[in-house]
């Protein structure tokens, strides 16, 4: 399958939802994600060596959960499937994206999934290195090979903003260590995922990642294997159940595309005939999900009947 619209299409269907932004708000429990510019909007499209972009593809903006997928394809890369699921599950929360009362309730007290914030704090603490900033660096390094873009690089300022305002994320760590989940100091762990979470990038890079995932881990342009294929296949599937936090069963049936979304404003698509959609805008709705962004794609995958549902694809 080539590319499913070209330019002037797409700019079209983002200026028509474009007002959805005005019904979101730009995310202030991190200060620093504040400064983004609420009417930033940008949409790109990259399959093979094909690729359509509308709107504002220059601006940067930094990953936060949309990491959540690469950092787990590397915990299991790393660790294999039956380590990383001892310690983080395979469900659906239903839950905020920051909720400590599922893991109350859970016995043993692990996180439901690795989507969630107390799942990715697993998942970043289960990544190799022997210390914090080679484990961050080794991230970094992995991100601008599925990129291919080296000037990928983590924004110093969102992330001493996002550590001077931790005190939820540092609570489930301290819930999670008490229960012997964690191996690293509560500290280690907790810098490692803001760095992770503070990796900066532009609407390509995220529609390069969706593509290689899509492409059962392949690099679109040369085919090498970037990721394996079980891998891509696992992480796509929590994109589906899990990424876009409790409003995921209903983007599922409005739009059946496997996506992670981001409290920075951005969307990760992934469909898989290696078609990958990166978005950008900054005001979230109620979930904590791109508001104009989630419409947009759900307006794509009607009108292209691009839902994994469909048979089509």
């Amino acid at each position: 399958m080539s590319l499913f619209i070209q330019k002037n299409a797409l700019a079209s269907y983002m200026e028509a939802v474009q007002s959805e932004a005005g019904k979101g708000s730009v995310a202030s429990y991190i200060p620093a994600l504040q400064q983004a510019d609420p009417d930033a909007f940008a949409c790109v499209v990259h399959h093979g060596r094909e690729r359509e972009e509308a709107g504002d593809t220059g601006v940067r903006f930094t990953l936060q959960s949309t990491a959540k997928v690469i950092s787990l394809a590397l915990a299991l890369m790393d660790r294999g499937e039956e380590e990383v699921f001892s310690r983080v599950g395979m469900e659906p929360s239903g839950n905020p994206f920051h909720s400590i009362q599922a893991l109350e309730k859970e016995k043993p007290a692990k996180p439901l999934n690795p989507m969630i914030n107390a799942g990715a704090l697993v998942v970043a603490d289960l990544l190799e290195g022997n210390k914090p900033d080679a484990v961050v660096h080794r991230f970094l390094r992995f991100i601008q090979q599925i990129t291919a873009n080296p000037d990928v690089d983590i924004c110093a300022e969102t992330a001493a903003s996002e550590r001077n305002h931790s005190d939820l994320n540092r609570a489930l760590c301290y819930f999670l260590k008490s229960h012997h989940v964690l191996e690293n100091e509560v500290e280690d762990v907790l810098n490692t995922y803001i760095n992770l979470c503070s990796v900066r990038v532009n609407s390509c890079d995220l529609a390069r990642i969706g593509s290689v995932l899509g492409a059962d881990g392949r690099d679109p342009e040369t085919g090498e294997y970037l990721i394996p294929a079980w891998t891509a296949e696992m992480v796509t599937t929590f994109m589906v159940t899990c990424g876009m936090y409790d409003a995921s069963g209903s983007f599922a049936i409005k739009a059946g595309i496997p996506c992670k979304s981001g409290v920075s404003g951005a969307l990760l698509g992934s469909l898989p005939d290696g078609t990958g959609i990166g978005v950008y805008s900054p005001p979230l709705d109620s979930h904590g999900n791109s508001a104009a962004g989630t419409r947009l794609l759900e307006k794509l995958s009607s009108d292209f009947q691009l839902s994994i549902f469909s048979g089509r694809l």
